[in-house]
């Protein structure tokens, strides 16, 4: 794990591309019924890097079934992580990334330790700067849209352009493309683009949502 005294050239020497492509689909709360179905749904419409977090029901069952179902082809990880209990029961599930809302190094040296990417929440160019700095894979800029949005993410990466980032926060569909624009490695949408599914088990709104983002952000 690197610390606060690692060089940002030593750090940018290991620039990090989310493996499972632009755009991130986070699965919160629900009645954990649909877990499957909607997890199924958005990786055979392309969207194949798929967090759950934990205060979703199920998410340990999901996880792991995740895991087995698609293996390779689908990035499968956890968000919300607020202790290490959470992250090692993620990573005995198979989950290959964790995602926090707050930076916390004791997680990031136990994510290293297990083996999973980590990706905490940073909102200012120091928080985002000391997450890395730490060892993040990419820092999670939240909440990005409360924060100004495409706007805010190309002022602050200006300086910081050696930083892989992964805004997430009211970013919506049609939102997408303009993140990636700005300079974000991946973005994270979990209501504007999950909808109900996971109370309703609308799967074909679901479906429709997914193919639109799934087209936006391959142009």
């Amino acid at each position: 794990m690197t610390n606060d005294t690692t060089s940002t050239e030593q750090h940018a020497g290991a620039r990090h591309r989310h493996q499972a492509g632009p755009a991130i689909a986070i699965l919160r709360g629900g009645t954990g019924d649909h877990v499957e179905d909607v997890i199924a749904t958005l990786v055979e419409s392309g969207v194949t890097a798929i967090e759950i977090t934990t205060n979703t029901p199920r998410w340990r069952e999901g996880i792991a079934w995740a895991v087995e179902r698609y293996g390779s082809a689908a990035s499968i990880g956890v968000g919300t992580v607020l202790d290490v209990r959470q992250l090692d029961e993620a990573a005995a599930a198979g989950a290959s990334f964790a995602v926090s809302p707050h930076l916390d190094a004791e997680l990031g040296e136990r994510a290293h330790e297990r083996g999973l990417g980590w990706y905490p929440g940073a909102a200012t160019p120091t928080e985002i700067v000391h997450a890395w700095r730490l060892g993040a894979r990419a820092v999670k800029v939240f909440p990005a849209a409360q924060l100004g949005g495409p706007a805010f993410l190309k002022q602050v990466l200006a300086p910081l352009d050696f930083v892989d980032v992964i805004p997430t926060g009211g970013i919506g569909v049609d939102d997408a493309p303009d993140y990636l624009a700005a300079g974000a490695v991946a973005v994270g949408l979990g209501s504007p683009l999950v909808g109900d599914a996971l109370t309703s088990g609308d799967l074909d709104a679901l479906r429709e949502r997914a193919d639109r983002l799934v087209a936006a952000v391959d142009r």
